[in-house]
C-alpha cells in the first residue's frame, strides 16, 4: 500500500487457481475424454468392417484370377457356362467363414466368345451378426 497525497494505490496480487477453477477445468477435461473414447469405439468397429471388406475383396479377386486361367471348355464343361453357381466357404485371416458364390454365363450376342463371370462374397458381422456381401462383376474373352 502507497500513501501519496490523497491517493491510495491498493494492489492485490494473485497467484494460482482457485479450487473450484481446477475442479470446473476436471469435468470439462472429464467430458471431453468420455466424447474422444465413444469415438475410438466408433472408428475402431469401423476399422473392423474395413478390414473384413478387404478381404472379402481379395478373396474375390483371387477367385476371379484363378477362374481367368482355367480354359473357359472346362469351366462350361463343369455346368458354369449355364450359369449354374458354385459355392465354397473360405475361412479368412481374421477367422470369419466367407461364402463365395460364383457364376458363369454367356453373353447372348457372342455366346461362344465372351463370358460374364459374378462373383458374389458375403460373410456375417461377429460383432453386430449383421450380413455383408460384395459382387465382382467381370467379362472374360475365350
Amino acid at each position: 500500500m502507497k500513501c501519496m497525497g490523497l491517493e491510495m494505490d491498493i494492489r492485490r496480487e494473485e497467484r494460482g487457481f482457485s479450487l473450484i477453477e481446477v475442479l470446473i477445468a476436471l469435468v470439462i477435461l472429464s467430458i471431453a475424454l468420455l466424447a474422444l473414447a465413444g469415438l475410438m469405439a466408433t472408428t475402431t468397429r469401423n476399422n473392423a468392417v474395413g478390414g473384413h471388406m478387404t478381404e472379402a475383396a481379395t478373396l474375390a479377386q483371387d477367385l476371379l484370377e484363378r477362374l481367368r486361367l482355367t480354359p473357359m471348355w472346362i469351366l462350361t464343361a463343369n455346368g458354369m457356362g449355364n450359369g449354374a453357381p458354385q459355392v465354397d466357404n473360405p475361412v479368412g485371416s481374421t477367422g470369419i467363414t466367407y461364402t463365395r458364390t460364383w457364376t458363369c454365363t454367356r453373353n447372348l450376342p457372342a455366346p461362344d466368345i465372351l463370358h460374364t463371370i459374378t462373383i458374389t462374397v458375403s460373410w456375417v458381422d461377429p460383432s453386430k451378426l449383421q450380413p455383408h456381401s460384395i459382387t465382382m462383376v467381370s467379362a472374360v474373352a475365350l
